[in-house]
């Protein structure tokens, strides 16, 4: 009503004045209606006990290396100046959205404050991702009667999840996934009529899914994985979840048979079970899931064959059996039926191959696992090699080469070849552009390890496990900007020195040079990869000091350094001088902690030894 009052008065002025005035007149005029405007319709001030509310927030937190408190100043919360706030046109705020990416390094340091309960106008409460909220969450937030939506995921709060939140009837999306709550899942969560999305992951919860769930007749999402949770699947997310289009149930100790009703949900497009103890078989009502697009069932005790109806899952494009007890035929529909399949994981169970179904190989497929599946004979060829970003056919009885396998591989990043019987020269082998890891151990692989670790394409990567074979020659010079994290060639014919340049391999974090015939001395310029945790070099032929430059290895958790020609003091600081005295045994001379004390100087024991 005044804005309206204010324009017609403004219209009548313009009605009234004389030309002569009239340029003037325009300006003061449009100044008035302007100022008058801006006036009756700018938010009101923030109320002073929401602010209240927020400040006790902040005082609980002792450490933000966010910076997101630092713009919590001054008296008004709504003017857009405190980081995450959002206020209603009445000053009380409605939104407080605190979020990082739980993988950034940055974090709040300290506990929930009650305070925050007195927010009596709040809509959404999101403080997510921080890693250091610690302590419960506040019995009063309860009071909360008109959140919408509350998250508390990826921080670190303790203890029960309080019962009084089933009181927080407008709630529709409830996540507290990535913490560390215990004890059952309180029933009274069944009491939330809106609910559309639950996430309780990746916690320490116990006990049973609540059957009060069945009322959560609206509920779209469910991720209970990473807990502890046990017994059977309830009957009732078949019957009663009708609306569910994502389970997640994954990394918990449930048992029995999947429920039959649990295949009647034609809106579900992820499902995923692995990880538990289930038993029993995969019904013919498997097909009902009309929408599914990625099943995952590994790693539970299921058996029996797997059913022709789910070559029927016409949007299916991943599909995981791998580690259960399922036995032949594979199913003859499967040539022609899941055409939407990306990926493929059927490792581990009781299949006999014998070799790889042309179903899969001239598909134009993502990821190829079918480990431990019994396949002999030569390597498969794939008709579009091309596509293919993950191959894992280890622990099979492969023979021959691997070089045509390889041909065309232009998108892979992941080979696992490794416990086969495959014979092929390592210099020999030209590894695609993009490949990350390789692991091709225990196989009867010969030759040098100079391409391998020197090809352009070594660049890329990250793991490369070649123990266990027959490969020959020395460690090459190694160049800069490689990004190996794991190098693991014990076990083979290897000679020759630790060259100086594997400081080089700043990334590296698993080192693995054991029982080969290296000689020479460990150079200190190992003590330049400051992010190793495991280092084995037993079991060869390395003389000299361990160096004292290895102390600067502060997250080092195993080192072996045994049957060697070593002699010398042990470096006398964390964590060598607390591993244990088999680290160290059948060396020449190795003295001080954990090994019997040295007589003199290490370095005069040393000479002594070294001159018998």
């Amino acid at each position: 009503m005044p804005v309206l009052l204010l324009t017609w008065t403004c219209r009548r002025t313009w009605t009234c004045i004389s030309n002569s005035n009239l340029l003037l007149l325009m300006f003061l005029s449009i100044l008035l209606c302007s100022t008058s405007s801006a006036s009756s319709s700018s938010p009101a001030v923030c109320s002073e006990a929401d602010r209240a509310s927020l400040l006790g927030f902040k005082s609980r937190i002792f450490k933000d290396t966010t910076q997101m408190l630092s713009s919590w100043t001054g008296r008004d919360c709504c003017a857009g100046g405190w980081e995450g706030v959002e206020c209603n046109p009445a000053g009380r705020v409605t939104v407080l959205q605190l979020q990082r990416p739980a993988s950034g390094p940055d974090y709040m340091k300290g506990t929930l404050s009650p305070s925050l309960a007195n927010l009596n106008f709040l809509e959404v409460l999101v403080i997510s991702g921080l890693k250091l909220i610690t302590g419960p969450i506040p019995q009063s937030f309860s009071n909360l009667i008109h959140l919408t939506q509350l998250a508390l995921e990826d921080n670190c709060l303790t203890g029960p999840i309080p019962f009084g939140l089933g009181r927080l009837s407008s709630l529709q999306s409830l996540s507290l996934s990535g913490n560390r709550f215990s004890g059952h899942i309180p029933p009274s969560l069944g009491q939330l009529p809106h609910l559309l999305q639950l996430g309780l992951a990746r916690n320490s919860l116990t006990g049973p899914i609540p059957p009060t769930f069945l009322n959560f007749h609206a509920l779209q999402y469910l991720d209970l994985s990473f807990n502890a949770l046990s017994g059977p699947i309830p009957d009732f997310v078949g019957h009663q979840l009708q609306n569910l289009t994502y389970i997640d149930l994954s990394n918990n100790q449930l048992s029995g048979q999947m429920p039959i009703s649990l295949f009647s949900l034609s809106n579900l497009l992820d499902l995923s079970l692995n990880h538990n103890q289930l038993t029993g078989i995969i019904p013919v009502q498997v097909a009902g899931l009309k929408s599914l697009t990625t099943l995952s069932l590994s790693a539970n005790r299921l058996t029996g064959s797997i059913p022709e109806s789910i070559s029927r899952l016409h949007n299916l494009w991943y599909l995981n059996l791998s580690g259960n007890g399922f036995s032949d035929p594979l199913p003859q529909t499967l040539a022609r039926g899941v055409p939407a399949l990306l990926s493929i994981d059927l490792s581990y169970n009781n299949l006999s191959l014998e070799s790889v179904p042309y179903w899969i190989t001239s598909r134009q497929l993502r990821d190829v696992h079918l480990a431990g599946c019994q396949l002999r004979g030569t390597l498969p060829t794939f008709t579009m090699p091309d596509s293919l970003t993950s191959i894992d056919l280890s622990h099979n009885q492969f023979t021959g080469g691997i070089s045509k396998l390889l041909t065309n591989l232009t998108s892979l990043q992941s080979l696992n070849l490794s416990n086969n019987q495959l014979k092929s020269d390592l210099s020999e082998l030209k590894l695609p552009d993009t490949i990350s890891s390789v692991d091709m151990h225990s196989n009867q692989l010969a030759g040098s390890l100079s391409r391998i670790l020197n090809d352009r394409t070594s660049s890329f990567l990250e793991v490369l496990d070649v123990s266990h074979n027959q490969i020959s020659g020395g460690i090459p010079e190694l160049k800069e900007g490689l990004r190996l994290k794991l190098l693991h060639v014990g076990s083979n014919k290897i000679s020759g020195h630790i060259p100086n340049s594997v400081s080089n391999l700043t990334q590296l974090e698993r080192f693995d040079i054991s029982r080969n015939q290296m000689t020479g001395t460990i150079p200190t310029s190992l003590g330049l990869l400051v992010k190793l945790k495991w280092l084995d070099v037993s079991i060869n032929g390395l003389t000299g000091r361990i160096p004292n430059s290895l102390l600067g290895i502060e997250g080092l958790r195993h080192a072996s350094f045994r049957a060697n020609r070593l002699c010398g003091e042990i470096p006398q600081g964390r964590p060598f001088n607390i591993f244990p005295a088999a680290a160290y045994l059948h060396n020449l001379c190795l003295c001080g902690k954990p090994m019997p004390p040295c007589r003199g100087s290490g370095k005069k024991q040393e000479a002594n030894m070294m001159s018998q």
